[in-house]
């Protein structure tokens, strides 16, 4: 007893300068986070505000105002303009091309990571070596082409131009290269043809990337512009960007310019709502693997 009463007192132990720095770093990322966050959600939160005003409150300090909220420029810019017209030309050139796309990337990164072929890796990094070609060197080429072959203002010349996409076969293929090689070797001693392995067996299993996948080609179809701008050249084949770029230039007021913009963001929010959980299961299971 008189041992432990001898001992000196047991000090807390200071927090070190290490220590300072890493609670600091952990407060300071949140926040940096949080407003990184609120500067890029300021546009599209000031956008849907100015769509709901009148034209005479299209100002900021009325639009906050909800009891000058109205519908009338949705209606009219609806009525007044090609939008339905436009929308469906952007829904088919985004749907038709995640379709192909992603058939083509399985199909293309399946034969890439399972198949052996001569030429296979020289074939495979050439291919993706036009990844570091920008899209704007080859637009006049690609102009010429689809002029010769007398697709220009159609959606021929609208969707299969970019049907070929190295970067979506190299996701595919990377993928399927953690497949086990036993699962196809299996199918194959039990005589199953290369298109019934192909629909039985990869294109379950990469499901999770192909949603992802699916939501990234959507939208990269959807917001496209300078494509659609070269190949449309009559208003009946004006996607939804172009054409909202061409109301700008027809003096229509900015709340129905906006109230189109803001009826251009719902499919996408569609899309990534239905989808988003294939996306979750795919980070997390690169995250597993990883």
């Amino acid at each position: 007893m008189a041992q432990v009463l001898d001992r000196p007192p047991v000090r807390p132990v200071a927090e070190t300068p290490t220590a300072g720095r890493r609670t600091a770093g952990r407060l300071t990322l949140p926040t940096l986070l949080t407003l990184t966050a609120i500067v890029t959600i300021v546009p599209f939160v000031a956008m849907v505000l100015v769509a709901f005003t009148p034209p005479s409150g299209q100002t900021f300090p009325d639009a906050l105002n909800p009891a000058n909220f109205t519908l009338d420029n949705f209606a009219k810019v609806l009525s007044s303009s090609d939008i339905p017209r436009w929308t469906v030309n952007s829904l088919l050139y985004s749907l038709v091309s995640v379709f192909f796309v992603l058939l083509f990337a399985a199909m293309a990164g399946y034969a890439f990571a399972k198949k052996k072929f001569p030429g296979r890796e020289i074939m495979f990094w050439a291919f993706l070596a036009t990844l570091m070609v920008p899209f704007q060197a080859t637009l006049i080429p690609s102009y010429i082409l689809v002029a010769r072959l007398d697709w220009v203002d159609s959606y021929w010349g609208l969707i299969v131009p970019t049907l070929a996409n190295s970067q979506a076969v190299f996701l595919m293929r990377q993928f399927i290269l953690q497949l086990p090689d036993e699962l196809f070797e299996a199918a194959e001693i039990d005589g199953a043809p290369e298109w019934r392995i192909f629909t039985t067996i990869v294109l379950p299993l990469v499901r999770p990337v192909l949603a992802t996948l699916g939501i990234f080609v959507f939208l990269w179809h959807w917001n496209d512009f300078l494509w659609p701008l070269v190949i449309g050249q009559s208003g009946q084949m004006q996607t939804l960007t172009v054409g909202l770029a061409t109301l700008q230039t027809q003096a229509v007021p900015i709340n129905q310019v906006m109230a189109g913009a803001t009826i251009t963001v719902v499919p996408s929010l569609l899309v990534f709502g239905l989808l988003q959980r294939y996306l979750t299961d795919s980070i997390a299971m690169s995250g597993l693997k990883a």
